[in-house]
């Protein structure tokens, strides 16, 4: 495995074949943990296993998608109630050295422009994610899905985002990050998955570099807290990386934030096609594991405008 265990403590290990592929307030727990304790969890990528090293853009077409984006879980904490705060602390990911991006037909922000499946397939190390020859991104794992079960019966899907967590794809949430999520139900009833070897912000074709791996967790209470949504807390970080040479931003300017989204990463792929000759395919790719959207102005009415940055420094 890339990269190294960050923590000296005991620990559990709840291993990737306790996964599942719904938030249900009425799984059995696989582990049980008190605050303090730290966990180990092995992941499944977001395929769930259906995409390898091997894989071609068949594959893609074949994915049953009943089987993705499982879920590590779910463990039980000691003395979380409803009302309080699952505090998640990130000690260290290992990652596994490969990872896939893919265009899914039917997903992504601009489905309607790429309705073939495409599948990019990456090599990376602690040094960086060799995306193409001549680009290379830096290495920044995190866990896309962090998350409780909710307080309503019944199976929910882990796809979207929820008020207990799930599906966040927060690029921030990586090693040292805290992340403080809702309590709905006795014991929280934890669950991770969907790690990622490097994203941009927005994960606009629908993936990042996916990538299966290892992560430790490290588990806290805060009690009473009622927080409405989840929060997250990050690390301060030495200055380094891409952004060092600076951005190089499009931007989308309309009344609505999803059309403004859109134009900016479509401004962002013509400009990688017309700069670095990359195809649309690639291009939009790229735009997913690198490029951040960002809500640059949203009070000026009529129209709002959103900025797509590009850390030029991927380019070597």
């Amino acid at each position: 495995m890339l990269g190294e265990r960050r923590c000296s403590v005991p620990y559990k290990t709840v291993h990737r074949g306790h996964h599942h592929f719904g938030w249900d307030n009425g799984l059995p727990p696989v582990a049980q943990v008190s605050p303090g304790e730290v966990v180990e969890f092995e992941v499944v990528d977001a395929s769930g296993g259906q995409l390898s090293p091997a894989s071609t853009a068949e594959d893609v077409a074949r994915l049953d998608f009943a089987r993705v984006n499982p879920v590590t879980g779910p463990v039980f904490v000691e003395g979380a109630e409803p009302g309080d705060a699952l505090v998640v602390e990130v000690v260290g990911l290992e990652g596994s050295g490969w990872g896939w991006t893919a265009i899914i037909p039917g997903f992504g922000l601009l489905a309607e422009d790429f309705p073939k499946p495409h599948l990019h397939l990456s090599r990376y190390t602690q040094e960086g994610v060799e995306f193409l020859p001549g680009v290379r991104l830096p290495y920044s794992p995190f866990p896309g899905t962090l998350g409780v079960a909710p307080g309503a019966p019944g199976v929910h899907s882990v796809v979207p985002p929820r008020e207990v967590g799930g599906n966040l794809d927060i690029r921030d949430l990586g090693e040292g990050a805290r992340l403080y999520l809702p309590v709905q139900v006795p014991g929280a009833l934890f669950s991770v998955g969907d790690t990622h070897a490097v994203q941009g912000d927005g994960e606009v074709c629908g993936t990042a570099v996916e990538s299966p791996m290892r992560l430790t967790l490290r588990f806290d209470l805060k009690k009473a807290a009622h927080l409405p949504r989840p929060a997250f807390e990050t690390p301060a970080r030495a200055a380094g990386g891409p952004g060092d040479r600076g951005f190089f931003a499009t931007t989308g300017i309309a009344p609505d934030l999803m059309v403004a989204a859109k134009d900016a990463v479509r401004y962002m792929i013509d400009h990688l096609g017309r700069e670095y000759g990359l195809s649309p395919e690639a291009a939009y790719m790229l735009c997913s594991v690198a490029v951040d959207l960002r809500i640059s102005e949203v009070v000026d009415a009529p129209n709002w405008v959103v900025s797509a940055y590009l850390p030029k420094g991927v380019f070597l």
